[in-house]
């Protein structure tokens, strides 16, 4: 353990701290025990108090970890290990960078562009941070990057969602190169790496690495960055700033350059933000709540040159982006759109969005993009090689894929590369007729893409290996190696640059000769030579995807089902012609095949190409079909392949061979001809074939072929074949050739199937039995027809497949048939004849167990035909429902009341049968109760039993009603009714009260009892239905219940007998008494009214104590006449204009009570009444708020030695602040806090640092304005108003006068010889500077080291100002006047060399202001030379200060020499020079007067807007007055400066206090902290669940309300969920229900749903009022204020309150609403402070809307005024400063002693007598100064609304020369 280790203490216990106690605590040599007993009494912690520590990472401190603990540590002190940080805390970090810095910091230099703007890759550094963050996130992945460019300070945010950082994490982030394969080997704490497991194409999000990339990034940005991160299981929020601005200041300082402070605060929490410009990091903060974990990078100060990057090439950038991470968004296999089936590799889904936010933001998710590089690639692939390559030192594997894109439509498919630089012009004559991207994939020197991680590295591209090289491939295939792409995907065993933009060694690895290279298929290796492979793969590729052949003329899409396998037969596009090498060939052009078995000789048909096509497209081959020739021998059509067509034949010889083709006669029975397509009958017979001739194209009939050579031609044979349509084969015959009929054919079997034949005559070889010879088809002939059926001779009936229902029409299929059992068709007249007969009963069935099933045999007959009857057995089912049969029968049914019937209830069909389908539904209804169903679908039948029948009998007579049973599906199944008779029940209907002397209690009966006495021996009687006396029983007994008493007397009860009623003592409305007998359905009920004793006393109650001055009490006061035990009396009778008479109560309402004058405080109201007398004390308190007073101020305390302050001095601000007291009419201060002071100038052209807004007195009626700075001189009137619910409450004025200040430059002016040459190389002459004040004379209090002269070359003509130090534009020279000596009020600068080269110069003149501005000659408000390229005239008038020249007010104004009343100069390059500026003797105009010199620039180039310049100056028309007025202004300053000295010297002897004095005051604050605590309004609900976990507490505890009013009107109005407990989790909530047995309420936030609109008050639209409201409307839950939690309590009272509003009184908010209504909006629930509602229906008036009085119900508790905070605190210092006092007692004795002696020295005594003369010396002077003519004069002021807003005062000057 280090010799120090100074640790720091937060103390976060108290939630209501805003900033927790922090203490610096020395622990070395300490334990954890020893460390605990020097942190007790630090923070004054209880010995029994529970609480944690914890560090900033939330680590709970023991023994152990307390060791572990490093200097500069700092912890937590916390109520319990989760509890949220009440205000932020600071940890001092050091994060010097590690040693790496110097062992890899020259390897690459950062970011090289290669050409491109590197700012994409940048922000990957932080996209690759981020993905490592949320490589654990069990579900999206989401990362955010936001552009805030919108106006304010330019920032760029990395959101993401991953686990955050804890602090230690966050603090190895900020040491650079920490990679994370070093973090175990520091101190700053780490685990070591881990390898993650391998997984495809490596993407395992491993790619946050060197502890380099995020800082470097950064601040390639920008110039700071602020890391926001909350880790996982942490309620803690960490936040780290670095900024350049930063460590220049650490250097400037000389102290630790890598050191600062991580601030740990809850979320949400933005009071560390300072500025409007960095507001969209507070709503960035505001985001936090309800974010498990998550690290924001915000980046400020950036570039310009970035920002218009990332806005004008926002398409570029993001497209690099989606390029770098293509395969992490996407998956695997990339982002394949032509793709039907994509392969889904189960990883979470990354969302990488980017939210440009400009005037209209936009957003864009990275996944949307479909145009970077790897996108175009792989939707330009058809087909991919994958393979894997391992080296064999360090294991490190590669996935590679290569991709092959084809020639398409006369062009190549290899995508443009986007990103790509553009291509040089070099050659382009030999490229001139290839497309761009041939060019780019001929030109390109590398194949692969390499990712890293599945991390692209875009620096890095390699070129083929030598198995896929151009060089090892086949020649014919050359092309085709220009057409392939590929990527590579390595693990982390390959090495990168730090930046992530080159690979270090991949390709000298993969290039090794030990590197093994595998093939992959379908996820497995092949075993091989990969040369072959990746050969026979290129091969493939070109002959199935390169399309060469372009087919012209579609037609039509065909199906070809001879074709296998059947994927294969459709679809097939027909084309008629093609284009093949140039040449066109089309439909019916000649055609000799060539490499087919035989050679075809034929005529083009059409052209085929497999695929959905439609118009003209390329392809790499098709099939052509060729029609045979000579048709006539061959008629047969042969599909071959394009590219088995002989381009070499010609037509001629292709038709030559044609010619010599033979063909085969046919000679038919004479009469008996068939003709193609012809049909026959069945059975009909096929005559013979005679004279079938073999015919060669000149008619000769053969019998053998020709012959060949010398050798004799072999014989012909003709074979007869006849086919079904099946393909079976009917009949088969061969005919040898007779000299006499050539060849014939005997009459063949009758044809009797029906159906399609072909007959097929084909010549064969007799020795080989051939069909072709030398490559050709021999003769044949075919011929088609049909087999039709004959006529119909016999039928058969097919069985009924459903059995038929009763009633139900069924149908009965008969097919007709011919001899041949063929189908035939029927006769057009035929007629069939029906009969049935029944058979016997069959078996119950098992789906119709229920009925007994009817077998009938059922004839059928068809006249005419030869088999004309057939017989089908049919079996007869039950029909539809057609009736109802309800059981019992009987009329009337008989029935007890009180008791049920049941009914049965059958569904019959139209024969009566029971029958059952679907939806059977029955009901019974009885008239006058609920309706009963059965459901009878399944068996026909039901019972239904009716609800018990409970009728009001009378004198036991037995009442009829009527049942009706219907079936509501089955509406033509008519109604049956039943007649029900109910008799009496024997159950008690009717209980009868009686008592002695007859007494008989009736039901409702409302009698009078003397109050405090008894009713005894009170019996009841029970009677049945019939009117028949049921005697009481003990079951009878226990089941009696009266309402007055629950302890009864059950012996007593089954005898009849009540218990005793007690009335009440106390004279009250009527009390109700209820007698029950089972659960009250039979009861009695009667009230008793108290009757009283003869009157004692009067008692007076008031609803309210409090009245203000001039109002009327609220409420009435009642009078009572009230007996010795309290009973009220009936016989006041009183008359009166303010009495109200109630006799008939005994009360008298008193109202109008109202207090006109007199003082404030309690007063006593006496009501007597005969001998009575009643006193009530009532709290009189000010009246409306009516005016304001100014109780304290500059002026009010000129008593106490302090001078006026109406007068201040240019710049400056008053340090007294006004005091303003809200009053009413009668001067009575208010506690009104609704009253808004508003403090204005008059006129408004006053000019201040702050603006004099307005400012609400929020806890009492006084508060204080401050008057910040003044920068306008001139005279004033501060205007103090207020105003109260928008009406106006008059105010007061003070006057104010701004006066220049002495001691303030303002400008310098520079003198010197205007007519001096100024030879190159020689001495400047000598310039003399004058340093003007505010007062417009020299001043000589300056520092002359401040002044500096500088020189620079002339800028260009439009650069109109001395150019600021930018770029290389620096003065010649710099010359400061440190030793230059200071000549009264001007400094001289000589002797400076001129410079050598020839040109125009400029020289200026600075003087360094105390604040760092800085004043040079010749310059605007702005600090830049203005006017230098103006030019006109400048006029100067005299005018009054009420406005105008001489005359125009009837005042007259002095003029200058010779009678002028202007003076005109020239203004050159904005300057103007008045040399002589007198007035003339005997001037008019009043003397003692103040005038204003107005000098006006007039000219064409002079801009409208300028004003003109105004200066004051007093009149005087004697030399000799003037003269003393400058002796009087010099005395003045003497006695101003004496006075202060002195005052400074006795206000010491008040400063010292005596410990008396601070006990004294202790007390009083204490007493007054009492008062405050006691007088407090607190909720008196009880909260015994609050502090369990996930609660929060009863909702009345959960908010405070500061206005009485509004927290009695607002509890009332959710007075039922006042004590509801309200938690966070359902589970907590369902806890606190079973623990108390379902009593206590509860209500959880997870259940809630509140609608987050946040809309405005319903007269509000669209941002602008309605209309103008009255009675102060607002929303309710605005007015609560949440001590803790408030983000839940909010959402608990949005839901409990929703929108009601709150208002001043019931006659606003009822105009409010109907004002709302009429503009068609709806209006919520309204509340008035007076304590009345108004629905959202509209409802208002009764006791239901009107709230009672506060101390009847249980409200909010109001929050402590902010005195009780400031109090505390002040007992807190005085308790410090009391110890302190008791120490130096002595000390502090001995000096005040000698202090009051040496006040009452007589030195002393002189001195103060001394300083009271100077003072009335001073009041003399001011008033010769006439400084009180200003103040009369300033009517003139506000009289005019031009007055100039600068008026500048001379310093007595007379004569007014320039």
């Amino acid at each position: 353990m280090a010799d120090q280790r100074r640790v720091t203490v937060y103390d976060c216990r108290s939630e209501n701290k805003a900033r927790p106690q922090r203490e610096v605590l020395e622990t070395s040599g300490l334990d954890f025990n020893r460390f605990l007993r020097l942190l007790l009494p630090k923070f004054a912690i209880p010995p029994h108090e529970k609480f944690v520590l914890a560090t900033t990472d939330r680590v709970i401190l023991d023994f152990h970890k307390f060791e572990d603990l490093q200097d500069g540590s700092t912890l937590h002190l916390l109520q319990r290990e989760d509890q949220a940080l009440t205000a932020a805390t600071e940890e001092h970090i050091n994060f010097t960078p590690h040693y790496d810095t110097l062992i890899k910091g020259g390897l690459y230099e950062y970011y090289a562009s290669e050409g491109q703007n590197p700012l994409a890759y940048a922000l990957a550094e932080l996209i690759d941070n981020s993905l490592s963050a949320t490589a654990k996130n069990p579900g999206a992945r989401t990362v955010e990057i936001r552009m805030v460019f919108d106006g304010g300070k330019p920032t760029v945010i990395v959101l993401d969602n991953g686990c955050g950082m804890t602090f230690t994490q966050l603090k190895n982030w900020a040491v650079y190169r920490l990679s994370k394969f070093s973090r175990d080997k520091v101190i700053v704490g780490g685990s070591g790496y881990t390898r993650p497991d391998p997984v495809r194409r490596s993407l395992n999000s491993d790619i946050s690495y060197f502890g380099v990339g995020g800082k470097q990034a950064v601040f390639f940005i920008g110039n700071s960055t602020r890391m926001i991160t909350k880790p996982v299981g942490s309620p803690d929020v960490h936040e780290l700033i670095l900024s350049k601005e930063g460590f220049e200041s650490r250097e400037k300082d000389k102290r630790d350059i890598y050191s600062t402070v991580i601030k740990n605060r809850k979320p949400g929490d933005y009071s560390h933000v300072k500025g409007d410009d960095e507001r969209c990091l507070r709503a960035l903060i505001g985001e936090e709540f309800g974010k498990k974990s998550f690290t924001a990078v915000v980046i400020t100060g950036v570039s310009p040159e970035h920002v218009a990057f990332l806005k004008r090439d926002f398409d570029v950038w993001t497209r690099q982006l989606a390029n770098l991470y293509h395969y992490y968004i996407h998956g695997v296999n990339g982002k394949d759109t032509s793709s039907c089936s994509a392969k889904v590799d189960h990883l979470p889904k990354i969302d990488i969005q980017v939210r440009l936010i400009l005037s209209h933001p936009s957003v864009l998710n990275l996944r949307e993009i479909d145009d970077d590089r790897q996108t175009l690639f792989l939707n330009a692939t058809v087909d991919t090689f994958e393979f894997h390559a391992a080296t064999e030192k360090d294991g490190g594997t590669v996935e590679g894929v290569i991709r092959y894109h084809p020639f398409l439509y006369d062009r190549e498919t290899y995508p443009e590369d986007p990103d790509a630089p553009p291509a040089l012009d070099d050659d382009a004559s030999d490229w001139e007729n290839e497309s761009a991207a041939w060019q780019q994939a001929r030109a390109r020197k590398h194949i692969f893409d390499c990712f890293w991680n599945g991390r692209l590295i875009p620096y890095t591209k390699l070129q083929e290996f030598d198995w896929c090289a151009a060089s090892k491939g086949p020649k014919e295939l050359a092309e085709c190696y220009g057409r392939i792409s590929g990527v590579l995907f390595s693990d982390d065993r390959f090495e990168v640059s730090t930046n992530k933009l080159t690979f270090m060694d991949l390709e000298v690895k993969l290039k090794q000769n030990s590197t093994i290279f595998t093939r992959i298929v379908n996820s497995q290796k092949q075993r091989g030579k990969i040369l072959k492979d990746f050969t026979e793969w290129l091969k493939k590729c070109h002959e199935k995807w390169d399309k060469q052949v372009k087919f012209v003329g579609f037609k039509e899409t065909i199906e070809r089902k001879e074709l296998t396998p059947k994927k294969m037969q459709h679809p097939w596009a027909t084309f008629s012609s093609i284009v093949w090498d140039g040449k066109v060939y089309k439909t019916g052009q000649l055609v000799k095949s060539q490499k087919t078995v035989p050679i075809v000789y034929g005529r083009m048909g059409r052209f085929l190409l497999y695929g959905e096509h439609k118009g003209s497209v390329f392809a790499t081959g098709g099939e052509v079909e060729v029609l045979l020739e000579p048709k006539e021998f061959y008629n047969t059509v042969k599909t071959i392949a394009i590219s088995k067509i002989n381009k070499t034949a010609t037509d001629e010889e292709i038709q030559s061979i044609i010619d010599n083709d033979s063909l085969l006669e046919v000679e038919w029975p004479k009469g008996n001809p068939w003709p193609q397509n012809a049909s026959r009958a069945a059975g009909t017979e096929f005559g013979k074939l005679r004279h079938v001739k073999i015919l060669n194209k000149k008619g000769e009939s053969l019998s053998q072929m020709p012959s060949v050579g010398l050798g004799k031609g072999k014989k012909m044979f003709v074979e007869l074949k006849i086919v079904h349509q099946d393909h079976k084969t009917v009949l088969h015959s061969v005919a040898q050739h007779s000299p006499s009929w050539n060849y014939a054919f005997k009459k063949t079997a009758n044809l009797t199937n029906p159906g399609n034949y072909t007959l097929s005559l084909n010549t064969k070889i007799s020795e080989s039995n051939a069909y072709v010879f030398g490559g050709r088809q021999l003769p044949s002939f075919k011929l088609t027809f049909t087999i039709v059926a004959g006529t119909p001779e016999s039928f058969v009936v097919s069985p009924v497949s459903t059995p038929p229902h009763v009633g139900v029409p069924f149908n009965i299929s008969l097919f007709i048939k011919d001899a041949h059992d063929n189908a035939a068709v029927a006769p057009p007249d035929l007629r069939p004849v029906l009969k049935c007969r029944w058979v016997t009963v069959a078996f119950n069935g098992p789906f119709f167990s229920f009925v007994s099933l009817q077998m009938y045999d059922l004839n059928v007959t068809l006249p005419g035909l030869k088999t004309d009857t057939q017989t089908v057995q049919i079996c007869l089912l039950p029909g539809n429902p057609h009736s109802l049969h309800v059981t019992p029968e009987d009329e009337p049914i008989a029935l007890e009341n009180g008791n049920t019937f049941t009914f049965t209830a059958e569904v019959h069909d139209e024969a009566g049968n029971i029958t059952a389908q679907a939806k059977q539904i029955v009901s019974c209804q009885v008239k006058g109760f609920p309706p009963v169903t059965a459901d009878c679908s399944a068996s026909g039948t039901g019972q239904l039993v009716t609800k018990p029948i409970n009728l009001q009998i009378t004198n036991g007579e037995p009442q009829n009603l009527t049942v009706e049973f219907e079936m509501p599906s089955k509406w033509k199944v008519p109604l049956v009714l039943r007649k029900l008779k109910v008799v009496p029940s024997t159950r008690v209907s009717r209980m009868e009260l009686c008592g002695d002397d007859n007494l008989v209690l009736r039901n409702g009966e409302k009698i009078e009892w003397l109050a405090g006495g008894s009713l005894e021996n009170l019996f009841y009687k029970l009677y049945d239905e019939a009117g028949r006396l049921v005697p009481p029983t003990e079951e009878i007994a226990c089941r009696i219940k009266v309402n007055w008493t629950g302890d009864v007397n059950v012996t007593d009860l089954a005898l009849g007998k009540l218990p005793v009623l007690q009335v009440p003592t106390q004279v009250q409305p009527p009390i109700f008494y209820l007698v029950s007998y089972q659960d009250q359905n039979v009861s009695v009920s009667f009230n008793i009214v108290p009757r009283p004793d003869e009157a004692t006393k009067l008692k007076a109650t008031p609803l309210h104590n409090t009245v203000k001055l001039g109002e009327i009490l609220p409420g009435n006061i009642i009078k009572d006449l009230t007996t010795s035990s309290s009973k009220r009396v009936n016989v006041l009778k009183l008359t009166a204009d303010a009495f109200c008479n109630q006799e008939s109560s005994g009360s008298v309402l008193v109202t109008g009570v109202q207090f006109l004058s007199g003082p404030l405080g309690p007063r006593e109201l006496c009501f007597t009444y005969g001998s009575f007398e009643e006193r009530v004390h009532v709290k009189v308190t000010a009246g409306v708020p009516a005016l304001l007073k100014l109780t304290s101020g500059p002026e009010m305390v000129r008593k106490k030695l302090i001078p006026t302050m109406s007068k201040v001095l240019n710049g400056h601000g008053i340090a007294t602040p006004f005091v303003v007291q809200v009053c009413d009419e009668r001067g009575n201060p208010t506690t009104d806090q609704r009253v808004v002071v508003r403090v204005n100038s008059s006129p408004p052209t006053l000019k201040v640092s702050e603006p004099l807004a307005a400012r609400r007195f929020s806890h009492s009626s006084k508060g204080t304005v401050r008057l910040p700075c003044c920068s306008t001189r001139g005279c004033y009137k501060l205007v103090f108003e207020g105003s109260l619910n928008q009406k106006p409450i008059p105010g007061f004025t003070v006057n104010l006068t701004v006066i220049p200040d002495p001691n303030k430059p303002v400008s310098l002016s520079v003198e010197y010889n205007t007519a001096a040459v100024f030879p190159a190389g020689g001495r400047f002459p000598v310039f003399s500077v004058t340093v003007v004040s505010d007062e417009g004379c020299p001043m000589a209090t300056f520092n002359p080291a401040a002044a500096s002269m500088r020189l620079w070359k002339e800028a260009p003509p439009q650069n109109t100002s001395p150019p600021r130090n930018v770029g290389n534009s620096f003065p010649l020279f710099n010359y400061s006047f440190k030793k230059c000596k200071c000549v009264f009020v001007f400094f001289h600068c000589r002797d400076k060399p001129i410079p050598k080269q020839v040109g125009k110069y400029t020289i200026q003149f600075s003087l360094k202001i105390d604040d760092g501005k800085l004043l040079s000659s010749n310059q605007d408000e702005h600090g830049n030379a203005a006017g230098r390229d103006l030019g006109g005239t400048v006029v100067v008038s005299i005018e009054n200060l009420g406005g105008g020249g001489s005359g125009s007010s009837g005042q007259s104004v002095p003029l200058f020499e010779g009678q002028k009343n202007s003076l005109t100069t020239s203004l050159v390059e904005g300057k103007a020079h008045f040399t002589r500026l007198v007035l003339m003797e005997n001037s008019p105009g009043e003397d003692g007067s103040d005038y204003l010199l107005l000098f006006r620039p007039e000219g064409p180039m002079v801009p409208t807007t300028l004003d003109p310049f105004p200066l004051l100056f007093h009149f005087n028309k004697d030399a000799e007055n003037q003269q003393k007025m400058f002796e009087l202004t010099k005395k003045k300053n003497t006695l101003t400066t004496s006075i202060e000295a002195l005052r400074e010297n006795f206000a010491t002897s008040t400063e010292l206090l005596t410990i008396p004095e601070i006990e004294e005051l202790l007390t009083r604050k204490r007493s007054e902290l009492d008062q405050i605590v006691r007088s407090h309004r607190v909720c008196s609900i009880p909260d015994q669940f609050r502090g369990q976990q996930d609660v929060l507490g009863a909702v009345g505890h959960l908010a405070l309300v500061q206005d009485a009013d509004a927290a009695r009107v607002i509890s009332w109005q959710i007075r039922g969920d006042m004590d509801c407990v309200l938690t966070k989790t359902l589970a907590a909530a369902q806890r606190i229900y079973k623990d108390t047995n379902g009593q206590q309420q509860v209500m959880s936030l997870e259940t809630m749903f509140v609608r987050d609109d946040n809309r405005p008050l319903p007269h509000i639209r669209n941002g602008r009022a309605l209309f103008d409201p009255p009675g102060n409307p607002v929303y309710a839950i605005d007015l609560l204020h949440f001590p803790s939690d408030p983000q839940s309590c909010r959402t608990a009272f949005k839901s409990i309150l929703g929108n009601t509003i709150l208002m001043d009184d019931l006659n606003s908010a009822n105009h409010y609403r109907k004002a709302v209504v009429q503009h068609k909006m709806p209006c919520p629930t309204i509340l008035t402070r007076q304590g009345d509602r108004i629905s959202g229906n509209g409802k208002f008036g009764g006791a239901q809307n009107r709230a009672p009085p506060m101390h009847a119900l249980k409200v909010f508790g109001a929050p402590l005024p902010p005195h009780h905070a400031a109090l505390k605190e002040h007992i807190g210092d005085l308790l410090s400063q009391h110890r302190s006092a008791l120490e130096k007692k002595q000390e502090a004795a001995k000096e005040r002693g000698a202090h009051l002696k040496m006040m009452q020295s007589p030195e002393s005594l002189k001195q103060r007598k001394q300083m009271e003369e100077m003072i009335t010396q001073l009041e003399e002077n001011e008033r010769e100064l006439g400084m009180f003519q200003v103040e009369r004069t300033e009517s003139h002021w506000q009289a005019r609304d031009d007055c100039p807003s600068e008026p500048r005062q001379p310093s007595g000057s007379c004569s007014m020369t320039w």
